[in-house]
């Protein structure tokens, strides 16, 4: 069912998996442009990073409807079944993201986290700048997980590459919008799923507990 047929709008996405999504896509692109002459906005933006990742991993299990990981992340099996229906044409009507897009979505936030722990303890060249954590690893530990760094970003390069070229797959071939959704938050769907959003307290809760664990991260954990 494409979007342009007849179904029930559903609110599908809610604002802070939306917010988190788009932040992420331009820090992560931020990160990159500073990585080589603005050093300390790189590491703020890595913080940030750090925050929007771990609130996403708490959102996954305490946020509502489609946010929660229980609601799209499948099996073997499942996955499997949903990989042979991906050549046909007609439109996607998982609500969600579908097995093949969970995949995706915990690959990159797994990925990012490597970003992000390998930055604290990361020591440039020159020992001239390090994270947080650098002095806390010898020098060549350091420079070692300095190179690790730089080769994990390069698979977060190519697994977005990966992501971008599967929402283009979409909409081309399969005629589903992907985009839309995560900018408007709902989508059409042939049923409601009856997704529930959470509660505002959650939402505070993981805010001040996401924000509190990159504030210490910052800090190498010296108070």
């Amino acid at each position: 069912m494409s979007d342009a047929q007849q179904g029930v709008p559903v609110k599908l996405w809610d604002g802070p998996v939306r917010l988190v999504h788009w932040l992420l896509v331009g820090l992560v692109a931020f990160s990159w442009w500073a990585s080589e002459d603005h050093l300390n906005w790189h590491q703020w933006s890595g913080y940030t990073i750090v925050g929007l990742v771990l609130f996403r991993i708490y959102w996954g299990f305490m946020g509502g409807g489609a946010a929660r990981f229980s609601n799209f992340v499948r099996g073997p099996g499942a996955t499997l079944s949903y990989l042979r229906t991906v050549g046909e044409r007609s439109p996607s009507t998982t609500p969600g993201h579908n097995p093949l897009g969970a995949l995706s979505i915990l690959a990159l936030l797994a990925l990012l986290l490597v970003q992000v722990g390998t930055g604290l303890f990361a020591v440039d060249i020159d020992a001239f700048e390090g994270g947080p954590f650098s002095d806390r690893v010898s020098f060549e530990l350091g420079r070692q997980i300095a190179e690790i760094h730089e080769l994990s970003f390069r698979a977060l390069q190519a697994l977005v590459v990966l992501h971008v070229g599967a929402v283009v797959f979409y909409l081309v071939w399969k005629r589903t919008n992907l985009i839309r959704p995560m900018v408007t938050g709902r989508r059409v769907l042939p049923t409601d799923p009856g997704f529930a959003p959470a509660p505002l307290w959650r939402l505070a809760a993981g805010m001040v507990l996401a924000a509190a664990a990159a504030w210490a991260l910052s800090k190498g954990f010296r108070f």
